[in-house]
């Protein structure tokens, strides 16, 4: 039998606190660390920007940023599945990311900037598959679609207190971004004390799981042993469902169509349509629909399955259609309606995961679902920042297309499932 490391999962005393009470803390720890990397990326675009970058730059970096976060998933996830190290991985994952940030407003050079937005992302393509094996845990106790959609409105508080602080240094200081960004240190400290108070008293969430399967099925361990035979079974858990890979590929197309906040801020700050100064706040106010957006979902999630995900293709239609018009209040509400998108992207997309994958394999599942769409997100933030160059009516009619794309592979793979 394989040995766990010492202190990781399968070998640590009983959790010393309720699973809601888990889902609240680790959202805590979330808030924290969405105030320094949300902080960071709200003004992304305008700082780039103010190196040099054009919108090629700003898109393919920002797009290269999101590939990192979500292709290396690939390596973290099956690395956790593996060493079973999911504390250790999400705590060297969030402090890579909170070291990175500060540095961004003092380096002054466009690659040394840019190699810190990638770094940062790099950081959470680290600790996501890990922390979200850990938070699927509790949320089996608590249900999927809540679980998650409460993590993520939590994410989503620091992701709005985090601009405005940046917004507020800025206006502060005639628009220097050191300060701005140097202060998002302190929240960075508070991530890295915290994650280590809840490890000591929850080192294996997976006690939460089994608990509520032992709950929901008192008599499965009575059921006689007609399955398929251990060979097989065994073949079967290496091997990711089929409904795990019709989704993802439905995620990734939706994707590649789904412009990044950096292309969006960087159009409203070159035609004048809103001061860099603005750009946090609304960024701030875009991460505020996220989080009602993230627990409208996970509710009608938790009533209605994956039928929910229906939504994604209708939005990331309309966030380019709307955002890089001339026209201040339609640019904000395109903005608006990128936050919605998002909201439904980190939250009921990871319930669907943890839904469809056994806890054996769902860090490995985790990594490779990002993967597929950490490339789809390089070719949408690629795409539209070249599109938003050469037409802006070709981006917004490209864009739909490859949505309609999405939504009819997702009627097709549903309709394929029930069968």
């Amino acid at each position: 039998m394989e040995a766990k490391p010492a202190g990781e999962l399968g070998t640590a005393p009983r959790a010393r606190m309720g699973a809601w009470r888990f889902v609240v803390w680790f959202g805590t720890v979330s808030l924290l660390a969405d105030f320094v990397y949300e902080g960071a990326r709200s003004v992304t675009g305008p700082l780039l920007s103010s190196l040099g970058a054009s919108a090629l730059v700003v898109g393919v970096v920002t797009g290269a940023g999101e590939a990192a976060a979500l292709g290396l998933r690939l390596v973290s996830g099956p690395l956790a599945d593996r060493t079973r190290r999911f504390w250790t991985l999400t705590i060297a994952g969030y402090l890579l990311t909170v070291v990175s940030v500060p540095p961004l407003g003092v380096v002054g050079t466009l690659w040394a900037a840019c190699a810190l937005v990638v770094a940062e992302r790099v950081g959470k393509a680290v600790r996501s598959p890990a922390k979200d094996t850990l938070l699927s845990h509790a949320t089996a106790a608590t249900g999927r679609g809540r679980g998650f959609a409460v993590h993520e409105a939590m994410d989503q508080v620091g992701a709005l207190i985090g601009p405005l602080t940046v917004a507020g240094v800025l206006a502060l200081t005639g628009g220097s971004y050191g300060p701005a960004l140097g202060v998002l240190a302190v929240p960075g400290v508070a991530v890295v004390g915290l994650l280590l108070w809840l490890r000591s008293r929850v080192p294996d969430p997976r006690r939460y799981e089994d608990g509520a399967q032992a709950s929901r099925e008192p008599t499965e361990a009575k059921a006689p042993a007609t399955g398929p035979t251990p060979a097989n079974a065994a073949a079967r858990a290496r091997r990711l469902p089929t409904a795990f890979w019709t989704y993802a590929a439905f995620t990734a197309a939706t994707t590649a169509g789904f412009a990044t906040f950096g292309v969006l801020s960087y159009h409203l700050v070159q035609r004048h349509l809103l001061a860099p100064a603005w750009v946090p706040v609304l960024y701030a106010a875009a991460m505020a629909v996220d989080a009602v957006a993230a627990l409208v979902s996970g509710w009608f999630y938790d009533r209605h399955g994956p039928a929910v995900l229906v939504v994604l293709p209708l939005l990331a239609a309309l966030v380019p259609a709307l955002a890089f018009t001339d026209a201040v209040t339609v640019a904000v509400a395109g903005s608006l309606v990128w936050g919605a998108a998002l909201g439904v992207q980190e939250s009921t997309l990871r319930a669907t995961v943890a839904d469809l994958v056994p806890p054996g394999r769902r860090a490995t599942a985790y990594g490779v679902f990002a993967g597929v769409v950490g490339g789809a997100s390089l070719v949408g933030g690629a795409l539209t920042g070249a599109l938003y160059g050469v037409s802006v009516p070709l981006l917004v009619t490209v864009v739909a297309a490859i949505q309609v794309l999405a939504l009819a592979l997702l009627v097709f793979t549903r309709t394929r499932r029930r069968r």
